[in-house]
């Protein structure tokens, strides 16, 4: 199979059942941002050394190859149902690990600045891409219905990854650094 292909040189391209669309349409904006949000987890993934927390990590990266099928898919030409019922376990596998990791940490009654640590820092950044995946995919779901399971499942990996992130910087020992405002509200 070539990896490239020509087709897409003009600024269109094709979604899953043959529909050419131009590459600015916001269903190429949605999947791609997922996209990019999958290979940061995977530059996350790559510094983890815990076992459980990398099998959570796989299974994510996984979900998120069907989340982009799903948002890459044109429903007028395929004329299947949504697999957005997919995300349903993912979902509840995902809040019970924020529930655990969050029983162990400290309160939180500030905002954090991202960082503490290089892996927590990672965590924020697949933090930051979660909500603007989410963000671009209820742009797109404004023209292009998106089943709510799939929004429910990014919103929540964001949610994940800021517990992960406190969890890592406990784990180490380290202080989360805490947001002090320098503006008057």
């Amino acid at each position: 199979m070539k990896i490239y292909t020509k087709t897409g040189d003009k600024g269109q391209t094709s979604l899953i059942g043959g529909t050419r669309v131009s590459k600015a349409d916001p269903r190429l904006e949605a999947y791609g941002t997922v996209d990019e949000l999958n290979s940061s987890i995977g530059f996350l993934a790559a510094g983890i050394t815990d076992e459980h927390t990398r099998i959570l990590l796989l299974e994510i990266q996984s979900r998120l190859f069907d989340l982009g099928a799903e948002l890459a898919t044109d429903r007028n030409a395929v004329k299947t149902e949504s697999n957005g019922t997919i995300f349903g376990d993912c979902i509840q596998t995902i809040e019970k690990e924020i529930d655990n990791i969050t029983s162990t940490l400290p309160s939180l009654n500030h905002f954090v600045l991202p960082g503490g640590d290089e892996i927590a820092a990672r965590c924020h950044m697949c933090r930051t891409i979660a909500r603007r995946a989410e963000r671009r995919m209820w742009e797109s779901n404004a023209m292009y219905p998106i089943a709510d399971e799939c929004l429910v499942f990014v919103n929540r990996l964001s949610d994940y990854f800021f517990v992960l992130a406190r969890k890592f910087v406990h784990d180490a020992g380290k202080e989360e650094i805490f947001w002090e405002s320098h503006c008057r509200y």
